[in-house]
């Protein structure tokens, strides 16, 4: 074998998580190689070519607030845009955008391209050097080429040993008829890094002429859609598509229920886990037997192709089923089906085994990020991919390494669920995970983020001055409505409009502002008062008002866990050892070896009194 070229890290895998990986590692000046099975797929959306939703386009703006790509390719290559939960409060909303899937490939791999310090090479690779102080020394592809390097990034997404079914025949394969990944997970077991199945799937594709639309409940995008990005002049790049929704019925329940035994899932062929969150229409109909219909959303995949996408309606049951069970949906009796359903099982490792900067305890240099860290989703991975990237280029120029905490954003929660509780199925991101849901609304992500992002070297200058220009207008006018006294002379006839009482003496601007009746734009339009605020900053503002009284009594409830985030644990601490603890506890604070107080209290199996236990234990240490 002979090396090729030395690199200061590298990634291998070029979904969305080694993408935001091999982004951050460049812009911060790391010599940085990014392997992929096949160029032609790089940033590939294999199941809904959509960005964002419930959650998730939490995430997406976090990344974007840190400096990462995925906002806005999502922008420029947006079909359709909505924002969604608007029913709901304000901290759940979440946008999201249809995009067109080839677009969406052609704008990643030309601004990967286009990146200084940042190579692309096709090939496989099966090996991960790692030296005798557990020190990573390079990589090797299937043909025996060594690329030396000191930091890997792995985001092999669902390619390692990945089987694709129908029905129950089985296929080696990654996502969307792709190459697998054959030999690098034999290499991670000679290194004890333990891996496990897990499965998902994803619907067919069908020819948009065999649908009748007709029969179908249209759903537009929204008529003024907010962007992904924070940065000045982003917008969408064109919001027109239609969606549609259809559902199931009885005769495509009782069509899954005959043919149950066909499915690969419940026949015993696929022995990997699949999602909770996302499940397939089989397992829909078996575990909630008593729902009459399920929804399923009619989704183009581009502007210059006439696939849809049937979003709740994934299958591994065989082709002729799925001919029956998507024809007997109202609307779709003469279905043409392009691309059958199909599920996918492969490897990944338990997160337990990673800190929270993503790097692997038993190893140094080695990072992980994305499907292979048990989640789902391309927003889950891009979001780890951002951090890995930021943190092994980190270690390669021996700087302290980012760990964001739970408070922080939606990736720090998202992260310390899995290096802390494990999962043991993929991991979806949802913002009933996050206590701190309140203060982490997508639309304040770059004040929460753009500071680190821009402490790590991911935003410019120009960046900088925009976000800082923006926070001055914000606060300002946030003192004003705070000091501003308003007469009920000016606001009672407003007042009593929008179905609320009239004041009887002057009181300030942000009382009023409180009040759920009371608008932002309509109250200072009612007593003249401008502001020099820009696009989403006005919603800002009110949210920051009317938010403050709920986000101080959070601020109360989580105070404990913030005291007991500043209380740490030896990582070399022996849990069998210390008196009164639970076996069940030792055993798997011993496995997680937490950081601090609370990453143990949120352990699986570790109880209030084990928690108490553990600091008694401490105090009589000296440690605290």
């Amino acid at each position: 074998m002979q090396e090729i070229i030395e690199f200061d890290a590298a990634v291998i895998g070029a979904g969305h998580a080694g993408i935001e990986a091999a982004l951050a590692m460049a812009k911060r000046g790391c010599k940085t190689a990014l392997f992929t099975i096949s160029l032609d797929q790089i940033g590939n959306m294999p199941c809904n070519p959509s960005i964002g939703g419930s959650a998730k386009g939490h995430l997406v703006r976090e990344i974007d607030a840190m400096g990462g790509i995925m906002g806005k390719a999502g922008d420029a290559c947006c079909i359709q845009m909505r924002m969604l939960n608007l029913s709901k409060g304000v901290s759940v909303h979440s946008p999201r955008a249809q995009a067109d899937r080839r677009e969406y490939h052609r704008y990643m791999k030309k601004m990967l391209e286009a990146t200084e310090n940042l190579y692309i090479i096709q090939t496989e690779i099966a090996d991960i050097r790692i030296d005798e102080n557990q020190c990573v020394t390079g990589v090797v592809n299937r043909f025996g080429a060594i690329y030396p390097c000191k930091a890997v990034v792995i985001c092999a997404g669902t390619f390692l040993n990945g089987m694709v079914y129908i029905g129950k025949t089985g296929l080696s394969s990654g996502p969307d008829a792709c190459l697998p990944a054959l030999s690098l997970s034999e290499k991670l077991l000679s290194y004890n890094i333990k891996l496990r199945r897990f499965k998902t799937g994803t619907p067919c594709r069908v020819h948009s002429r065999s649908i009748d639309y007709s029969q179908l409940i249209p759903q537009y995008g929204d008529k003024e859609p907010i962007p992904f990005s924070f940065e000045s002049g982003a917008k969408v790049a064109r919001n027109d598509c239609i969606c549609y929704l259809a559902n199931t019925n009885e005769q495509t329940h009782q069509i899954i229920r005959e043919n149950i035994g066909e499915s690969p899932l419940y026949s015993g062929v696929i022995h990997g886990i699949g999602p909770r969150y996302c499940p397939s229409i089989e397992d829909k109909v078996i575990r909630f037997a008593e729902r009459q219909k399920h929804q399923v959303f009619v989704e183009p995949t581009g502007l210059h192709t006439e696939e849809m996408y049937l979003q709740g309606f994934s299958t591994s049951l065989p082709e002729y089923v799925q001919h029956q069970m998507y024809r007997s949906v109202k609307g779709f009796e003469h279905i043409e089906i392009m691309r059958p359903a199909y599920a996918i099982e492969y490897d990944c490792i338990n997160p337990l085994c990673l800190t929270h900067t993503l790097a692997f305890k038993d190893f140094h240099g080695l990072y992980a990020a994305g499907q292979f860290n048990g989640t789902s989703g391309y927003e889950e991975a891009a979001s780890q991919g951002i951090i890995a990237g930021i943190n092994a280029s980190a270690y390669v120029k021996k700087e302290k390494e980012l760990e964001l905490s739970r408070k922080s954003s939606y990736i720090g929660t998202l992260i310390d669920d899995l290096v802390t509780k494990g999962t043991e199925d993929p991991y979806r991101m949802m913002t009933a995970r996050s206590e701190y849901r309140l203060s982490l609304r997508h639309s304040n992500a770059d004040t929460r983020l753009t500071p680190i992002g821009r402490e790590y070297g991911l935003i410019s200058d120009s960046r900088w001055k925009e976000y800082t220009q923006k926070q001055d207008r914000i606060q300002a006018a946030v003192e004003i409505i705070c000091h501003q006294n308003i007469s009920p002379k000016e606001v009672n006839e407003y007042l009593t409009e929008c179905g609320t009482s009239p004041i009887s003496q002057a009181v300030k601007m942000d009382s009023l502002l409180r009040r759920p009746q009371v608008q932002f734009t309509d109250l200072t339009r009612n007593i003249s008062m401008k502001f020099d605020l820009h696009g989403e900053e006005i919603a800002e503002v009110s949210h920051i008002i009317k938010y403050e009284h709920y986000i101080k009594r959070q601020q109360e409830q989580n105070e404990h866990i913030e005291r007991y985030e500043r209380i740490k644990l030896p990582i070399e601490t022996k849990y069998s050892l210390i008196r009164g603890l639970s076996s069940e506890a030792a055993e798997k604070l011993g496995r997680v070896r937490p950081e601090n107080l609370s990453q143990a209290s949120r352990i699986s199996g570790v109880s209030p009194a084990d928690v108490a236990i553990l600091m008694t234990w401490l105090k009589a240490g000296g440690k605290i």
